[in-house]
């Protein structure tokens, strides 16, 4: 049972220790804004960054404002009742604007902050469970929201957090380290181990009922040595050993429900073709995708792709993969279902895959009735024409190029 003193002492250290918090600065910071009658909500993987976008959000702020973060052994017992205590906290102070940390493990959370925005307040919200947050918005909170995601740090803001150049050595420094802030400075690998057994057993085995852990953990190791690979449930039920292939489907949804995954569907105007077509697995994150990968070498390319995944992720563009005609590309990137760029990904070109990897794009490019496409490499930087249609060689260190032009 939570009291109300302890209440107050819980919110006035967490607050001391968000105001205290040093940070780099977040480039998504620039596209939040806080809009009175809409709950602002950010989601994203554990230990990506929300608590220090939270800080970075209310140091701007020149009102009243009150911190609160649930995912923490002090309030793991909240209940709905005990927003009781909070409001009689909120009503001592002059407060405008509630951040709430993780606030999806409150059962019904969403009835309270539909009815403090009711009530006039400015509600700040993060969650690292994309589908419950989804789900509960989608009742309560119906027109009521704006949603934004946070990922590890980009390519960008690892250089900046690093102070280092975009070249061919920063990359494969991020390749290798990935975009996980705390992992970037302690470089103690166990953060990373400790993240993913936090999501498989305690946000999806416990949360999900879930007996049979050993199943999600030898998926989740299939999944991880398999980045850029076309993936089917049919197989991977027969890999694992379970039983169902809904069972593999539930398990991968709570994968991508807890951004440790994405999986990238077969480009067709069908939605249903899509559907029952093979799906290419991205993993969030390069270092942490390492860190407990059971390959004992790496694999540039297929870190490079997933890289490649990420950044364009991070753009809000929708990802496909091509295969039509016997010819493969590995991005088409739409927006609002506009077709906008085609994609190749390989490690470096040379004589033996040069004509292959161009041979793919080429022919999403005609698919596409498109005139230019693009190849992304480690380090190489070159043009190829071939009748009208032109295809840029670009490093990965400058992908930039393709979306900030």
């Amino acid at each position: 049972m939570l009291i109300l003193s302890e209440l107050r002492e819980i919110i006035d250290h967490q607050r001391q220790k968000i105001l205290n918090l040093k940070s780099h600065q977040r480039q998504l910071i620039d596209e939040l804004e806080i809009i009175d009658n809409y709950a602002l909500v950010i989601s994203g993987i554990r230990r990506c960054g929300k608590s220090t976008l939270l800080s970075q959000l209310i140091k701007q702020q020149n009102h009243g404002w009150l911190y609160l973060n649930f995912d923490t052994p002090r309030l793991f017992n909240f209940e709905f009742k005990d927003f009781r205590l909070l409001d009689q906290i909120i009503s001592e102070n002059d407060i405008k604007t509630l951040y709430f940390d993780e606030i999806q493990v409150v059962n019904q959370w969403e009835i309270y902050v539909r009815g403090k925005l009711d009530e006039g307040y400015q509600v700040v919200v993060t969650g690292s469970n994309a589908s419950m947050l989804s789900r509960e918005l989608g009742t309560k909170l119906t027109g009521r929201h704006i949603t934004k995601e946070l990922f590890p740090f980009s390519y960008r803001e690892f250089c900046e957090f690093q102070n280092m150049d975009f070249n061919h050595q920063s990359l494969n420094s991020y390749l290798e380290i990935g975009g996980m802030p705390q992992y970037i400075s302690s470089g103690n690998t166990e953060v990373l181990h400790t993240l993913v057994n936090d999501i498989l057993y305690r946000d999806i085995a416990v949360r999900y009922n879930i007996r049979n852990d050993r199943s999600l953990r030898h998926l989740i190791m299939f999944l991880v040595a398999n980045v850029g690979n076309l993936i089917s449930a049919n197989k991977l039920k027969t890999l694992i050993g379970v039983k169902s292939v809904n069972t593999i489907q539930e398990y991968l949804s709570f994968f991508e429900a807890g951004y440790l995954i994405q999986l990238g569907p077969r480009f067709n105007y069908s939605y249903r073709v899509q559907l029952v077509n093979p799906r290419k697995i991205y993993f969030i994150d390069n270092g942490i995708q390492a860190a407990i990968s059971p390959s004992f070498s790496p694999d540039w390319g297929q870190r490079l792709e997933n890289m490649v995944f990420w950044e364009l992720r991070r753009q809000n563009f929708e990802l496909f993969y091509y295969n039509e005609n016997n010819a493969e590309c590995d991005f088409v990137v739409t927006r609002n279902g506009d077709v906008q760029i085609l994609i190749q990904v390989c490690q470096s070109l040379n004589a033996d895959n040069m004509h292959r990897e161009a041979e793919g794009l080429t022919n999403a490019m005609e698919y596409f009735n498109l005139l230019k496409g693009y190849i992304i490499t480690l380090n190489q930087r070159d043009t190829m024409v071939s009748e009208e249609k032109s295809i840029e060689v670009i490093p990965a260190y400058n992908l930039e190029e393709l979306f900030c032009s």
